[in-house]
């Protein structure tokens, strides 16, 4: 009997990605491509690399976060100030499948590395441009970051409470919707490429209109009733009820019972059968004309309750619900652990480190963490070498500040 055992096949296995690009955006999108398989060269100034790595909390110097985002990349620096390096870029796009740089529009046109150029000399080439207002537009000259994406597509104006200035999610939410965006579409122009032959194309990615995208009926309520959707706090605008409910013990639990058949139920396991029952109640769009009082409902019952006495009987009437969770919490989930959504590794001094499972989860083919965040070129030798430069040369460009 055969015992041995194969490692499960990537499923971007021989696809060739170069990034350019740093912090957020780009990285995070060729992130997504490095931990299913794709060889990913990652573009570093040589001095001081991608800001990412000193961005939040260090370790021995190194953003814990660079370790997390930038697993399964290869680190290979030059500075694309100097031509000599910027040939080298050149040559190195001779040689991979995707491009993904995130400068602002024009940048890399002007050092000779922008979409006509490089697709001339690889017309299969796939380049992901993602950009604060995309590569055209009145905008496009414009720096932008998430913070302003976010505004601009219209989440600031609806997150937070309506007699307090607009707040953020927690998160640059704008940059990796952009990343995802990206890998989408690169993903669907190598399928293209593949199945209906013909040449490569570049995809252009704007952080606003990656924020847009999500909007919802937005703009469609605008457009037919002239309605602007103004913050609401916690609960969900125009669907009832859903929101965050203060229990006994100073604790909250969010309640989701919007959906028809979970209302009644939430109603009978609060011991108000008159409201489950009640006809203007069957259905959301009545509710919503009766969200307030159906609050106060839920309210008076949750403060009655512990929050786990509120968990526990929604749990049992199969009501959606569940408690606000911290990192600490994550951290000492076992739902979490046992979907392995929490991987431990090694940093390089032998410390611990806990980075976020790799999502989505292919049944057959399922991402990995091959190694962390490498240091700053530690691939350079590796890669330029196989352009046929030797250690010689390399360390020359090296001495040069090239590399």
């Amino acid at each position: 009997m055969n015992t041995t055992q194969t490692a499960p096949q990537r499923p971007l296995e021989g696809v060739r990605v170069l990034e350019m690009g740093s912090l957020i955006a780009g990285p995070y999108a060729s992130a997504l491509l490095a931990q299913f398989g794709a060889e990913v060269i990652k573009i570093e100034p040589p001095d001081n690399g991608d800001p990412l790595r000193k961005w939040r909390k260090l370790h021995e110097g190194t953003s814990l976060w660079w370790y997390s985002q930038s697993r399964n990349k290869k680190s290979v620096t030059l500075d694309l100030k100097k031509e000599t390096a910027r040939e080298i870029v050149r040559q190195l796009t001779q040689e991979v499948d995707i491009v993904i740089e995130n400068f602002r529009p024009g940048t890399l046109e002007k050092w000779g590395l922008g979409w006509d150029a490089l697709h001339a000399a690889n017309p299969k080439l796939i380049m992901v441009r993602i950009s604060g207002y995309g590569q055209s537009g009145p905008y496009r000259d414009r720096p932008g970051f998430a913070a302003i994406a976010e505004c601009m597509g219209g989440l600031r104006h609806v997150t937070g409470y309506p007699d307090r200035p607009p707040v953020r999610v927690g998160v640059s939410l704008g940059d990796t919707l952009a990343s995802l965006y990206g890998t989408i579409g690169a993903l669907m122009a190598m399928h293209h490429l593949k199945v209906n032959g013909g040449q490569g194309q570049y995809i252009d990615v704007a952080l606003y209109e990656s924020v847009f995208a999500i909007m919802e009926s937005l703009i469609p309520e605008y457009a037919a009733f002239g309605h602007i959707r103004e913050r609401t706090g916690s609960s969900l605008p125009g669907i009832s009820p859903s929101n965050t409910y203060l229990c006994q013990d100073g604790q909250y639990v969010v309640i989701a019972g919007n959906g028809d058949a979970i209302f009644r139920r939430l109603m009978h396991a609060m011991g108000r059968p008159d409201l489950a029952d009640a006809p203007q109640l069957a259905r959301n769009d009545g509710r919503v004309q009766h969200n307030q009082m159906l609050d106060d409902a839920i309210g008076a019952w949750t403060g009655r309750h512990t929050q786990g006495e509120v968990l526990a009987i929604l749990e049992q009437a199969e009501v959606p619900c569940g408690r606000v969770y911290t990192a600490a919490d994550i951290n000492n989930d076992p739902h979490y652990a046992a979907r392995g959504m929490i991987e431990r590794r090694e940093l390089p001094d032998g410390d611990e480190i806990a980075l976020p499972g790799i999502v989505p989860k292919l049944s057959a083919t399922p991402g990995e963490t091959r190694w962390i965040g490498p240091a700053l070129g530690e691939h350079t030798q590796e890669v330029l070498s196989r352009l046929g430069l030797n250690a010689q040369a390399i360390a020359q460009l090296q001495e040069q500040g090239i590399c």
